[in-house]
């Protein structure tokens, strides 16, 4: 016995249902995680998302170690640099804001890991990625799972659930209903 994978004809053309919100934005039934939802999955995630490291940053403060993320996102804008020139001038102010011996914001580093003031004669976009995985792994098994047990982060969490329980989100949801059952 053997089944045939002949295409299905011109009669049958796949169905493409598309449902949109009250603002006409297409809406799915598997909605991707958004604000809180997606940050507890990954530190990657929260460091994508503008509010996340906000949110990030503001706990951060509180526990004295908001130069870890600063670094880090220092780093990331750093490998987007072009230009000799600039990459010079954006490494220099890295290494004398988080690196150097006497920086404003030092960050905790390995001590063999420490750049020498002469590599920022000639940069690389990925000169800081050592460091830059250290200060990652130092965020995420140590700050960032705290930061999802902290009160900065469950307030938010609770807000966006209320915003999402709201009338106003409910109606949406009705109306979106309507349209998918019509």
């Amino acid at each position: 016995l053997s089944w045939s994978k002949a295409p299905l004809p011109a009669a049958f053309p796949p169905v493409r249902l598309e449902i949109n919100d009250s603002e006409g934005h297409p809406s799915s039934s598997h909605q991707t995680l958004k604000g809180t939802s997606k940050w507890a999955t990954s530190l990657e995630n929260l460091l994508e998302d503008p509010e996340g490291v906000k949110r990030f940053r503001e706990f951060l403060k509180k526990e004295f170690s908001e130069e870890n993320v600063l670094f880090w996102l220092a780093c990331e804008e750093f490998k987007k640099t072009q230009g000799k020139k600039q990459m010079q001038e954006k490494a220099k102010d890295i290494y004398t804001t988080f690196l150097s011996s006497k920086a404003s914001s030092q960050v905790n580093v390995e001590g063999q890991s420490r750049l020498n003031e002469t590599i920022l004669e000639t940069p690389h976009p990925l000169m800081f990625q050592k460091l830059q995985d250290q200060i990652f792994n130092l965020m995420k098994y140590d700050s960032y799972s705290r930061f999802l047990k902290s009160d900065i982060f469950l307030n938010h969490k609770k807000s966006e659930e209320q915003e999402e329980n709201s009338p106003e989100a409910q109606t949406a949801a009705k109306r979106a209903s309507r349209i998918y059952n019509t």
